[in-house]
C-alpha cells in the first residue's frame, strides 16, 4: 500500500477514476466489436485538434463552470440543490426576454441589466427552497426537484400566453436578440475558427476567483462551511443557521442562472421552449462532484466534461460509434468517483506533523 499525503491522494483518486471510466467505455466498445483507440482518438481530436473545436470546447464548460459553482456553494452548506436546470432556465427566459424588451438600450447598460436579472431570476427559484428549509425544515431534495418541473412549465405558459407576439417568432421561439446584449465577441470568434465561445468564459473565470475567494477569505464563506460541517455548533457560536441556509441558496442559484444566461445571450442567442430540464444543469452536479467542490477542480472537470461532449459528437461522426457511449463513459467516471471511499484503499495517508507552539523547545525557541 502506497503511502501519500491527503492531497495527494485526492488527485490520485480522482485520476483513478477518470482513467477507470475511459477503461469501461473502452471495454464496452470491444464488447460491440467498436475500436476504442480509434474512438478516444477522434474523440480529443475532435475537441482539441482544430481552433473550431477548442472554442466550442470552451463554449461547451462556460455554463457548466457556473451550475458547478451554484451545486458546490449548496453542499458547502450541506444541501443537495439538484434544482440547478430550473435555476438555469429561468435565468435564461429572464436575460433574453429583458434583452429583446429593450433593443435599443446601450449595450454597457443591457447587458449588465440582463446578466444580473438572470442571476436574480434564478437565485429567486432557489431561495425559495432555502426558506422552506429554513422556516420549516423541508427537504431541499423535494423542494428543488418539484421546482424544476415548475419552472420548466411556468417557461412554457409564460413564452405562449404572457411574452408579446413581438418578440417571438412563434409561440416556441424569440427572435433574435441584438447585438446590444449579446455576449458574442467579434475577434473571439474569428480567433476560434468561428466557433459559439463567447464572453461567458470570462465572466466563468471571475466566478472561479469569486467563488474562492468567498469561499476561503471572507465571513459569509466561513459561516456556510461551518453550518454545513456542523449546524449545531455553528448555533452555538452565534451565527443564524436560517440566515445560512436561505443566503447559501440564493448564491446557489444566483451562479446556476448565469450559467442559464450565458446560454442564452452567449451561445444561442435566443429562447426556445424546453422539453426537458437543462442537461447544463445535471451536468453542473457532475462536474461540481468530480473537480471535489474546489474552484481549480470545478473548472478541469468543466474542460474535462465539454472535451467528452464535443469529442463525443465527432467520435460519432469520424470513428461511427454511438454517442450513448461517451454518456456511459461518463456515468462510469462519476460512478468510480462516488465509490472513491474504495479506490482510496489503495493508498496510506501518512499522518501529519503537528506542531505543539507551546512545547518547552518552541517556547525556547521563540524567546530567543
Amino acid at each position: 500500500m502506497l503511502k501519500v499525503t491527503p492531497r495527494i491522494k485526492k488527485f490520485l483518486v480522482l485520476t483513478i477514476s477518470i482513467l477507470a471510466g475511459f477503461l469501461v467505455g473502452a471495454v464496452i466498445m470491444l464488447i460491440w466489436s467498436y475500436n476504442p483507440f480509434e474512438a478516444y482518438s477522434s474523440m480529443f481530436s475532435s475537441a482539441l485538434g482544430n481552433m473550431n473545436g477548442i472554442g466550442e470546447t470552451i463554449r461547451e464548460a462556460t455554463p457548466l463552470i457556473f451550475t458547478a459553482i451554484g451545486f458546490a456553494v449548496a453542499s458547502s452548506a450541506g444541501f443537495f440543490n439538484i434544482g440547478l436546470p430550473g435555476q438555469a432556465q429561468a435565468g435564461w427566459l429572464t436575460s433574453i426576454w429583458i434583452v429583446l424588451a429593450n433593443p435599443n438600450m446601450p449595450k454597457f447598460l443591457l447587458l449588465p441589466l440582463a446578466t444580473i436579472a438572470g442571476a436574480v431570476a434564478g437565485a429567486f427559484v432557489a431561495g425559495i427552497a432555502g426558506w422552506l428549509r429554513a422556516q420549516f425544515g423541508t427537504n431541499e431534495v423535494i423542494t428543488t426537484i418539484m421546482l424544476n418541473y415548475i419552472v420548466l412549465y411556468s417557461c412554457q405558459y409564460l413564452m405562449q400566453q404572457v411574452m408579446p407576439g413581438g418578440l417571438r417568432i412563434d409561440t416556441d421561439t424569440t427572435k433574435t436578440i441584438s447585438q446590444n446584449g449579446s455576449l458574442k465577441i467579434s475577434w473571439l470568434t474569428s480567433m476560434f475558427g468561428e466557433s459559439r465561445i463567447n464572453a461567458g468564459i470570462f465572466l466563468a473565470l471571475v466566478a472561479v476567483v469569486a467563488y474562492w475567494y468567498l469561499m476561503k477569505k471572507t465571513t459569509i464563506g466561513f459561516e456556510i462551511r461551518s453550518v454545513g460541517a456542523n449546524p449545531y455548533a455553528s448555533r452555538y457560536a452565534g451565527m443564524s443557521t436560517k440566515k445560512n441556509i436561505v443566503l447559501s441558496m440564493l448564491l446557489s442559484g444566483g451562479f446556476a442562472g448565469l450559467g442559464g444566461v450565458v446560454q442564452g445571450l452567449g451561445t444561442y442567442q435566443n429562447y426556445f421552449n424546453q422539453t426537458t430540464s437543462l442537461d447544463i444543469g445535471w451536468d453542473g452536479l457532475s462536474v461540481a462532484l468530480l473537480g471535489g467542490g474546489t474552484a481549480i477542480g470545478i473548472l478541469l472537470a468543466a474542460i474535462l466534461f465539454s472535451i467528452l461532449k464535443i469529442g463525443g459528437l465527432g467520435m460519432q461522426t469520424i470513428a461511427g460509434i454511438p454517442y450513448e457511449i461517451v454518456s456511459i463513459v461518463i456515468a462510469a467516471i462519476i460512478f468510480f468517483v462516488a465509490i472513491q471511499y474504495v479506490i482510496g484503499l489503495l493508498f496510506k495517508t501518512k499522518p501529519q506533523t503537528v506542531v505543539d507552539e507551546n512545547s518547552p523547545a518552541n517556547i525556547e525557541g521563540g524567546r530567543k
